[in-house]
């Protein structure tokens, strides 16, 4: 039996339906992806499993509890490190750590103990003593996920954890969720960094407007969309330039499926059976962009969200 089933799942907030009879599963020791636009349900969704918002119809299983009927029980099991940094300026680190385990009811030694093992596990121990405010982004962003695991949680929720932090940082906490999983959590992740989903997570669900629109593993999604290739053309894009006209006719061509346009590169997806790349460059010629190199490549996931929202991961 699956660790997670959301069977069925819709919230409403009066006339907005946010969560559109949702479906999928997460197996125990698993890296679950989220994945979806701004706006797109995955906060709504995972207020609801972590018990912070009630739904309408559906029904949502934890470890064999029903969410609704279990909800005290079901608390115990999870941890969240929220997008938002949760901890409190006037604590330093150790004191931080050990706030958030009390609540779930840790007390003594079995307090202390975990709560020093959360800031070792993230890299913070010899930080123990320094408050937040003279810690750097990175360090906040590690000190908040050991505020939400110090309690060995079973079902660990984490909403954009690396939003912000420096290179080294985001690695730090790549390779921390992973040890988590090699030690039996369960982990729901959720990232506007399709490079990071890419990397750790063994499986990978896409809502858009409420609603499932893929799930699977990184080839099973990418699997979906043999039919489209990447363009991507080199140039430098001039300050002022009207990206939105742009887009808007280029998306007006036969067989587009997305465009995207970076500080140097504009990456157009396309239909294979539509021979539009002649009239891409024609295009890019006409708004006297200059063309530095031209490149074609095969699928990705980041080629897969873009096909199927239409909008990229931000």
């Amino acid at each position: 039996m699956p660790y997670i089933i959301v069977d069925n799942l819709v919230k409403k907030y009066g006339e907005l339906t946010a969560v559109d009879h949702i479906s999928f599963t997460v197996e125990k020791g698993e890296i679950f992806g989220l994945l979806g636009p701004n706006g797109a349900g995955k906060s709504t969704t995972l207020n609801v499993i972590t018990t912070l918002t009630d739904f309408d119809k559906g029904e949502v299983i934890i470890d064999g509890m029903d969410i609704r009927r279990d909800k005290s029980s079901i608390k115990q099991l999870i941890g969240m490190v929220p997008q938002d940094i949760a901890i409190y300026d006037h604590l330093n680190a150790f004191e931080n750590v050990k706030f958030f385990a009390s609540l779930y009811g840790l007390r003594g030694n079995k307090l202390i103990q975990n709560s020093k093992e959360a800031l070792e596990f993230v890299g913070l121990s010899d930080k123990m003593k320094l408050q937040p405010k003279k810690m750097s982004g990175g360090m906040k962003r590690r000190l908040n996920i050991a505020c939400g695991i110090a309690h060995n949680p079973q079902l660990i929720v984490m909403d954009e954890p690396t939003v912000g932090v420096d290179t080294q940082s985001r690695e730090h906490i790549l390779n921390s969720i992973k040890l988590l999983r090699d030690r039996g959590a369960t982990v729901i992740y959720t990232s506007h960094y399709m490079q990071e989903v890419e990397e750790i997570c063994d499986r990978i669900a896409i809502i858009d407007k409420g609603k499932m629109i893929a799930c699977g593993t990184e080839p099973e999604l990418v699997s979906m969309v043999t039919d489209v290739m990447s363009v991507y053309v080199e140039t430098k894009i001039p300050i002022g330039f009207d990206r939105d006209a742009f887009c808007r006719k280029i998306k007006l061509m036969p067989g587009i499926k997305g465009i995207k346009l970076e500080d140097s590169v504009i990456r157009v997806d396309i239909s294979i059976d539509q021979n539009s790349i002649e009239r891409i460059i024609q295009e890019v010629i006409n708004y006297e962009l200059p063309i530095n190199n031209i490149k074609s490549e095969v699928p990705n996931l980041d080629t897969l969200f873009l096909t199927l929202t239409g909008r990229e991961l931000r």
